[in-house]
């Protein structure tokens, strides 16, 4: 796995393994994390990834190219496997990759993208904001626009790609695209909302409230 994987890395008591690889390109990192995936076995120890990407369009495997950026910014678009529509990463945005296997953990995949939604609600509501669903729209949402998308791949129980919560970014580029294939919809982050905790600060909590939510199922 190379560079990618060159993280400091600390086992969560019982749960996973949080790997803090700082920023990374997109291409490396996905790579790394199909070399994990088909390296893994029944005994492998899940791990969650947190980071934050240079600037890049990634479109869900089902979107349609026409989905992509209206305009030339000279950011990039990648088609990859995940779900999900068309979105956004750059750097101030957390990125937290969720390499679980949850056949083993006995979590069904709609459970799972619960879990991932209800983590990144739980941290909006550490910091007073109230985070929520929409039906048929999968992410959190908190003052009337998106602040978490949530596209992940599931192969043979085991999940990989994960969530991605806006912090503390530029949010231009996504004027450039409908944000998960819905026309008009509004980004926000932490930041706009009043909230001005590190990107390490809040990856930590996130990760830790997601291992509390694996460890109950």
């Amino acid at each position: 796995m190379g560079a990618v994987m060159n993280a400091v890395a600390d086992e969560a008591a019982g749960a996973c393994l949080v790997r803090r690889l700082g920023r990374v390109e997109y291409g490396p990192t996905r790579d790394a994390m199909r070399a994990f995936s088909a390296a893994r076995d029944a005994a492998t120890a899940d791990e969650l990834w947190l980071l934050e990407h240079a600037p890049i369009y990634t479109l869900g495997q089902g979107a349609p190219e026409s989905h992509g950026p209206r305009t030339g910014n000279g950011i990039p678009l990648l088609k990859v496997e995940r779900g999900g529509d068309v979105t956004y990463h750059g750097p101030g945005q957390l990125v937290l990759y969720t390499l679980v296997d949850i056949g083993r953990r006995r979590i069904s995949v709609k459970r799972f993208v619960e879990l991932l939604e209800q983590t990144a609600i739980d941290l909006l509501g550490e910091v007073g904001i109230e985070g929520v669903r929409k039906p048929g729209a999968p992410g959190v949402y908190a003052a009337g626009a998106k602040i978490a998308a949530l596209g992940i791949r599931v192969a043979r129980g085991r999940t990989s790609h994960g969530l991605a919560l806006n912090v503390d970014m530029d949010l231009a580029p996504f004027e450039a695209i409908d944000p998960c294939g819905q026309a008009g919809l509004k980004v926000t982050q932490l930041r706009d909302l009043g909230v001005d905790d590190s990107l390490d600060a809040v990856g930590t909590r996130l990760a830790e409230i997601l291992q509390e939510h694996l460890a109950r199922g």
